[in-house]
């Protein structure tokens, strides 16, 4: 038997490389003198700079920046060669970064993302790729901007800080001493959403309430938001609720691409292509991914969805093992993965279930491996 383990990040318990580590336990308890290959996967959040670092090579940069909160926070990207660099913006403004007491979109920014993004300017760089996925951010990219130059002005010409409770109050936009740099530079955005900016599919209804916001909190970020397009159509010309991915990351896509003139491009696709995964998948009996939730959103570009249509594509089976499973999981099964299986063994809270979230995998690894083992004895 031949597997190839391929899961991205449990966030806040479990890297993709922790998971392999006990799928490989498991599978050797169950298969003794099975082969095991493992890729670090990620589909543009958290752990996107580790799977590029793993899969094409490259050295890491260390500086600090703005946390989602101003506080001062350790970041690193990567350095693939003398012009190519890529970061990840849940680096200095991801959601684990905030103490879920603390989570409120209307003061988080992504300020600290822009000073990776300046830094990376200031060293040479000119091919920047920055995954965007993992955000505690709901401020349009108004911090982002900031960090390299760009004032969002009040109605009586102040400079806003650019969290999100500043979107309602912008009435102008000053370039004048944006970072000239930035236009010698080529920008890959990594997404996989395609919300606009605002509306009921947009940046704040879909993505806010994981951020903290209550439903009044919500009203308040979108009525916000509502005007940040309106600026931004009338400053660029350009309706943000018209740009499939302009709402990723609490509308970061969005400035990405009217300020820097970002690309958006497949997070998932971009890692599987570095990490040659079709190579990987020859001779190989089965494929297990996963991710901390199960849902809807998981056929949204995601890891899973990504793994299965590459091994639907070969006729390799795929097992998933997740955390939980929310409504509209079974649509997975739409994209070649065969079955899914969560680490939760009974009812308990989820601060539990992080708690122990190495056991909880390993149980459901070596379950999924005996049900394998007794399917290979129903074949005989």
């Amino acid at each position: 038997m031949k597997f190839l383990f391929a899961s991205d990040s449990f966030k806040g318990s479990l890297t993709s490389q922790r998971t392999a580590e006990l799928l490989t336990q498991a599978a050797g308890e169950i298969f003794p003198g099975c082969v095991c290959g493992s890729i670090e996967i990620a589909d543009g959040g958290e752990g996107t700079a580790d799977a590029v670092l793993s899969a094409a090579g490259g050295t890491r940069i260390y500086m600090t920046a703005a946390g989602p909160l101003t506080e001062r926070v350790p970041v690193s990207y990567v350095q693939l060669d003398s012009t190519r660099a890529v970061m990840e913006m849940a680096a200095a403004s991801g959601l684990p970064l905030v103490p879920a007491g603390k989570r409120n979109p209307l003061e988080t920014t992504t300020y600290g993302t822009g000073e990776m993004i300046a830094d990376a300017v200031s060293r040479g760089f000119r091919d920047i790729s920055i995954a965007i996925g993992g955000s505690a951010t709901n401020d349009g990219g108004m911090g982002c901007m900031r960090a390299l130059g760009v004032r969002f002005l009040d109605g009586s010409g102040q400079e806003l800080e650019g969290q999100g409770k500043d979107l309602i109050r912008v009435r102008s936009i000053d370039l004048s001493g944006m970072d000239p740099r930035v236009k010698e530079c080529t920008f890959t955005v990594m997404c996989d959403v395609t919300n606009p900016l605002c509306g009921p599919s947009g940046a704040t209804y879909t993505f806010g309430k994981q951020k903290g916001g209550t439903p009044e909190v919500l009203d308040e970020l979108e009525t916000g938001m509502c005007n940040y397009r309106d600026v931004l159509l009338r400053r660029f010309g350009v309706d943000m609720d018209t740009v499939p991915g302009a709402g990723a990351a609490g509308g970061l896509g969005a400035a990405l691409m009217v300020f820097l003139n970002g690309k958006l491009k497949s997070g998932i696709e971009t890692v599987l292509e570095l990490a040659e995964f079709d190579r990987r998948l020859e001779g190989v009996s089965l494929v297990v991914t996963g991710e901390g939730t199960a849902d809807w959103q998981s056929v949204s570009g995601k890891v899973m969805q990504g793994v299965g249509m590459h091994c639907r594509k070969r006729g390799i089976p795929v097992a998933a093992i997740v955390g939980s499973m929310g409504p509209g999981a079974e649509r997975l099964y739409e994209y070649g993965v065969d079955s899914i299986i969560t680490t939760v063994n009974g009812i308990m809270p989820l601060e539990e279930a992080m708690e122990h979230a190495e056991e909880l995998y390993l149980d459901a690894a070596r379950r999924m491996f005996r049900l394998l083992r007794a399917g290979r004895q129903l074949g005989t």
